[in-house]
């Protein structure tokens, strides 16, 4: 990307920080990874895809999330707890007959973003699972409570997450 087009597309996204990040790459012609690389560094954290496990396993604990796959032909959410996974068979298995299951390329997964920004006049606060193409390979987003309020524990696993596998904000 030139000099030129990425100071725009960072201006861009510190003046839109609620724009939907596959719709900003898209019409930019950038991957996913860069439009979030390119968000406000208060705003994002990231760290590598080894963390893929932890990152679930730890999530797994939360409660009820909002897991997220965002296509160009679908946006698929489902809105309760994360099951447990195990690695196996070149998976990272959920492992639970019914609800939300099945086998994640977790050795794809080159960075788990971390990121909290305003959007639809709300806070929110969710992690993005980025493959070695800089895609989203999906996001689950922290919990809301009764009065639409992000969930004050799932925040602080989120923020607790984030400290462990991004040590620091990204530049």
């Amino acid at each position: 990307m030139l000099s030129t087009d990425l100071a725009d597309l960072k201006a861009y996204m510190a003046e839109n920080p609620g724009a939907v990040i596959e719709d900003v790459a898209r019409e930019r012609k950038v991957s996913p990874r860069a439009v979030i690389a390119v968000l406000p560094s208060s705003m994002v954290r990231i760290g590598g895809g080894e963390h893929f496990a932890a990152a679930m396993q730890d999530i797994g604990q939360w409660g009820e999330v909002t897991l997220i796959v965002h296509t160009d032909d679908a946006i698929f959410e489902f809105t309760g707890p994360i099951p447990a996974g195990e690695i196996g068979r070149g998976y990272f298995n959920l492992m639970q007959p019914k609800g939300l299951h099945g086998h994640l390329r977790h050795e794809r997964c080159a960075a788990v973003a971390f990121v909290e920004r305003p959007f639809m006049g709300k806070s929110s606060a969710f992690v993005a699972f980025i493959n070695a193409d800089g895609g989203i390979m999906f996001k689950v987003f922290v919990g809301r409570d009764e009065t639409r309020a992000l969930r004050s524990d799932q925040l602080a696993r989120f923020q607790q997450l984030a400290s462990r596998i991004a040590a620091s904000p990204m530049a």
